[in-house]
């Protein structure tokens, strides 16, 4: 059964093609600059082709996926028609879904309405929903979402210290992100250790980072809150900060809230304080040559990370995994090496030989022989996690 994966962002939409029998991808690709000028479709299927071509929305990028998915020349499929069902991302649940959902009508009015609490997320998501119904009008369709993994978390973790009227009236509350990959990392951790009952934390480490807390298959916690702004300081998100210093910066660098928010968002992390790049390669390389603010961001970074997986380890009542995922997870030993340095109260040792090189897309434990918790790095699979929840739900 072939079950296709749409994550629509609001100029871009990125697809994958999956068998679930074997859970290959068979087709992938991406669409981008939708409604501007030179948009084009990289697709990958029997080749990889670059197909130049107008875009004005989303419903004509999903017409070019579908053309590509069928063609004689680069295609992998016939006719639509073996496309059982189609996956879509959709970053923010509300407290509407706990879980995954069949998209009906009366569904995508509740995703519309929670488009105020991920104002740039949702609506991208939205259209390419509508677009691939008007395209598609008789494939079932199902909406995974980001935050529905952290629905778990009990109401003492996920609520704010406000007015709770204003918590009732405004849902303003912790929901998290990076769902699906929390999810599907931490089912592989129970499944390499061979039960789900365990205490997890998974550290999900890119230019977006967060980590969970996860108990017996389900979320106990996470860093990020109501939006991503929140938790570990990242790219260029500055993560945690005492709300009086936003309003102290605005006044000091004359900014109105929504410049404040994109400066925050956009200017800050690791980005910020380093001067030099978001990203992680770059700050190595500059710290390697004596730049102390590099050095400073990638032990701001790593401190952070610890941080949370000390106070996740009190709140489950001790640590049987911890999993890195993500490009910085999978891909920078210092940040490994940091994190789990002088953790061996809680009886975690690394392997530093093998935190060191570890194989490149491979789950592979790097906890030392008598590490009493096991550390892995597992590579996240967020679209087949989609695939996976959309074949469990396509007949709701």
């Amino acid at each position: 059964m072939k079950i296709l994966v749409i994550n629509a962002g609001s100029s871009s939409l990125k697809y994958q093609l999956i068998e679930t029998d074997t859970e290959a991808v068979i087709a992938k690709g991406v669409c981008e600059r939708i409604g501007l000028d030179g948009s084009r479709l990289t697709h990958t299927g029997k080749q990889r082709v670059t197909i130049d071509a107008a875009m004005p929305t989303h419903t004509e990028a999903i017409k070019l996926v579908l053309d590509a998915l069928v063609s004689s020349e680069h295609g992998v499929i016939s006719s639509m028609s073996e496309i059982a069902a189609v996956g879509h991302r959709v970053v923010h649940s509300g407290e509407d879904f706990t879980d995954s959902a069949l998209i009906t009508p009366e569904s995508l009015k509740l995703i519309e309405a929670n488009c105020d609490i991920a104002p740039l997320h949702n609506p991208p998501n939205v259209m390419g929903i509508k677009a691939c119904r008007e395209v598609m009008p008789d494939a079932p369709m199902v909406a995974v979402f980001d935050t529905s993994f952290h629905s778990t978390m009990p109401d003492y973790a996920y609520m704010y210290g406000i007015d709770y009227n204003d918590y009732k009236s405004y849902k303003v509350r912790k929901y998290g992100f990076h769902g699906t990959s929390h999810a599907y990392v931490s089912g592989r951790a129970s499944a390499l250790i061979g039960t789900d009952k365990i205490k997890t934390v998974v550290c999900h480490l890119g230019n977006g980072a967060s980590v969970s807390a996860v108990k017996n298959g389900k979320c106990q916690d996470t860093s990020m809150g109501l939006t991503p702004l929140e938790g570990l300081i990242m790219g260029t998100r500055c993560g945690d900060i005492d709300a009086a210093a936003i309003e102290y910066l605005m006044s000091k660098k004359n900014m109105d809230i929504h410049q404040i928010t994109a400066y925050l968002n956009k200017q800050c992390g690791v980005y910020g304080v380093s001067g030099v790049s978001s990203d992680f390669r770059d700050l190595e390389y500059a710290a390697s040559k004596g730049n102390a603010r590099a050095n400073l961001a990638l032990d701001m970074f790593s401190y952070r990370v610890k941080k949370y997986v000390g106070s996740y380890a009190a709140v489950m009542g001790g640590l049987d995994c911890l999993v890195f995922t993500g490009g910085i997870g999978e891909h920078t030993p210092r940040v490994r090496k940091s994190v789990c340095a002088d953790m061996e109260y809680m009886g975690l040792k690394l392997d530093e030989k093998k935190n060191e090189n570890p194989p490149r897309d491979t789950e592979i434990e790097i906890s030392a022989k008598d590490s009493k918790v096991k550390v892995f790095i597992i590579p996240t699979n967020e679209e087949l996690y989609i695939a996976r929840e959309t074949l469990k739900h396509k007949d709701d």
